[in-house]
């Protein structure tokens, strides 16, 4: 358990230094220049996601189990995935209209994905690991609303649909390829029981 702790700490402390402390974020930047502070960003990034999945791997071999869900339970999250995967493309292309009207499409695709695999995922480290996740996602989203009144950011603004169907596409594509092949290959179990 303290390998996914140590990744969880180490990937969303990186990820929430501009919630916390954007000041010395900014001075990093400063001081070490833009692309620097990028490079650091991804390592410490890269080295918290591969601790974290080892943890996780490694917790879920002695579980402590606080519920078990319904197997019918498994395709409401597969529903649940679609939007998700839509939106994790959407995050990724200039802006159309998903993405302007939803603003922060990772934010809010990391909240479902997060829930939706709280909802069949009953073990402590699955409820440390996704709780942890729609926990980040719900003040870094707080944080985003701060900045935009403060005038440091503003809301993307809607273009071509084609960023849409592109959107929708890529998300398509995306999620059958994590429902066929990568879910399992990644994570090692089917994302639907029975599969």
């Amino acid at each position: 358990m303290i390998w996914l702790i140590v990744g969880l700490v180490l990937f969303l402390g990186i990820h929430s230094v501009r919630i916390v402390a954007p000041a010395w974020r900014q001075a990093q930047i400063d001081k070490r220049g833009l692309n620097a502070w990028k490079g650091i960003y991804a390592l410490i990034s890269i080295a918290g996601f591969v601790i974290l999945v080892w943890g996780y791997g490694i917790a879920r071999q002695d579980p402590v189990v606080f519920w078990v869900a319904p197997a019918w339970m498994s395709h409401v999250v597969a529903l649940l995935m679609l939007p998700v995967m839509i939106l994790l493309v959407a995050s990724q292309v200039p802006a159309g209209r998903i993405k302007a009207a939803v603003k922060h499409p990772m934010l809010l695709g990391v909240k479902i994905w997060a829930l939706a695999h709280l909802l069949v995922n009953g073990d402590l480290a699955s409820v440390l690991l996704f709780g942890s996740f729609l926990v980040w996602a719900v003040f870094d989203r707080i944080s985003e609303k701060k900045r935009l009144l403060a005038g440091l950011t503003r809301n993307p603004v809607a273009g071509p649909l084609k960023w849409d169907v592109i959107a929708v596409v890529g998300g398509l594509v995306l999620y059958v390829l994590f429902v066929v092949v990568l879910h399992k290959l990644l994570i090692g179990v089917p994302p639907i029981i029975g599969m």
